[in-house]
C-alpha cells in the first residue's frame, strides 16, 4: 500500500508538467498573440510602439536551444522556474500579479464547485438508492426519467431560463449583481451562490443518480445481502449498513471524474451570474491572450484533478478492506 501511494505521488509532478506544456503549445494555435492585440488596441497612435518591440518586452522573441519554431518553450521554461519560486508572472497589460488574482478568485470558484458537489450528492444518492429498492415501480420510472432529463439539459440553458422565468414571476429571488464575500455578508453571498450552485448540481446529479441505482441493484443481488435478509434484519439496516457502503465505491470514482465537469460548468455559470471566479478569469485571459494567466489557471485545474483522483484511489481501500494495492 505504501509503495503504491509513493509511486502514484511521484507521477503527479510529471503529469502536471506535461499538461502545462501541452496547454502552452495549444495556446500558440490561437490566431494572433498578445503583441498583435496590444498593437491593435493602441490604434496606431504611438509611432514608437511596434510589434517587434512588444514581443521583445514580453519575451516572445526568445528561443530555446535554437528552436525558433517552438517559440513557446522558452516562455514556458522561464515561467515554470518562477512557479517553483511561487511567482506566476504578471499580466501583460497592467502588470498585476497573476498569483494575487488567483488568490482572490479561486475561493469563489471553489465555493461554487463545493456547494454544487454537495448538493448533487444530496439529490442523487437518496434518489438512486430509492429507485433501486423500488425497481420497476412508478417511483423508479419517474426517477429514471428525471436522471435522463438532468443529463440532457445543458447548464447554460438552465442559467438563461432561470433569469427569464425568475425575473418574470419571482424577481425577489434574483441574485445581487455585486459579489459579496461570505466572511463579510454570508446571507448575501448565499443568495448569490445558491442559484448557480443548484444549476451546476442539477447537471452532475443525473450521472451520479444513474450509477447509484445501477450499483445498488448489483449489490442487492449479492449473497451477503440475501444472508442479511434471511437473518430478519430490517430493510433500513440492510440497505444502509450493508448495501450503500459497497455500492458507493464506483460512485466515488465518478465523483473524481466529475471534477473537470465542475470546473467547466463553473466557467459558464460564472459568466452568466457575474461571479468573479477563476472561470471568468480564464475567459478574459483567452480573449486578451494573457497566456500567463491561462497557464496558471490550467496548472491549478490540472493539479486539482490529479490530486483529487489520487485521493479517490486511496479512499477505495478505506471503503472496502478487501481492496489492496499491489
Amino acid at each position: 500500500m505504501r509503495q503504491y501511494i509513493f509511486r502514484r505521488a511521484l507521477l503527479i509532478v510529471p503529469t502536471i508538467l506535461g499538461v502545462s506544456l501541452l496547454i502552452s503549445g495549444l495556446l500558440q494555435l490561437l490566431p494572433g498573440n498578445s503583441a498583435d492585440i496590444i498593437l491593435a488596441e493602441s490604434g496606431g497612435f504611438n509611432a514608437n510602439l511596434t510589434k517587434e518591440k512588444i514581443e521583445a518586452d514580453l519575451g516572445l522573441d526568445k528561443e530555446l536551444f535554437g528552436l525558433s519554431e517552438l517559440g513557446f518553450l522558452p516562455q514556458w521554461w522561464e515561467w515554470m522556474g518562477g512557479v517553483v519560486r511561487g511567482d506566476f508572472g504578471d499580466y501583460f497589460r497592467g502588470g498585476k500579479p497573476v498569483g494575487h488574482e488567483l488568490e482572490v478568485r479561486a475561493p469563489v470558484t471553489l465555493q461554487l464547485a463545493g456547494m454544487a458537489l454537495v448538493l448533487s450528492l444530496i439529490i442523487a444518492i437518496p434518489i438512486g438508492v430509492l429507485s433501486a429498492i423500488r425497481q420497476d415501480t412508478p417511483i423508479d420510472y419517474v426517477f429514471r426519467s428525471l436522471a435522463i432529463f438532468m443529463l440532457a439539459v445543458p447548464g447554460f440553458w438552465l442559467g438563461v431560463m432561470f433569469f427569464v422565468l425568475v425575473g418574470r414571476w419571482a424577481d425577489w429571488l434574483l441574485p445581487p449583481l455585486i459579489y459579496q464575500d461570505p466572511w463579510e455578508n454570508l446571507g448575501g453571498n448565499l443568495k448569490q451562490m445558491w442559484a448557480p450552485a443548484t444549476i451546476l448540481a442539477f447537471a452532475l446529479a443525473g450521472g451520479v443518480m444513474r450509477l447509484t441505482r445501477g450499483q445498488m441493484l448489483e449489490v442487492l443481488r449479492q449473497d451477503y445481502i440475501r444472508t442479511a435478509w434471511s437473518k430478519g434484519l430490517r430493510e433500513r439496516t440492510v440497505i444502509m449498513r450493508h448495501a450503500v457502503k459497497n455500492a458507493f465505491i464506483p460512485v466515488l470514482s465518478l465523483i473524481g471524474v466529475q471534477i473537470p465537469i465542475l470546473i467547466s460548468g463553473s466557467v459558464v455559470l460564472e459568466s452568466i451570474f457575474g461571479l468573479p471566479g477563476v472561470g471568468r478569469m480564464l475567459l478574459d485571459g483567452l480573449f486578451q491572450r494573457e497566456y500567463l494567466a491561462v497557464l496558471a489557471i490550467n496548472l491549478l485545474i490540472a493539479s486539482l484533478i490529479v490530486v483529487t483522483n489520487f485521493v479517490v484511489d486511496i479512499a477505495y481501500s478505506f471503503l472496502d478492506p478487501r481492496i489492496r494495492y499491489a
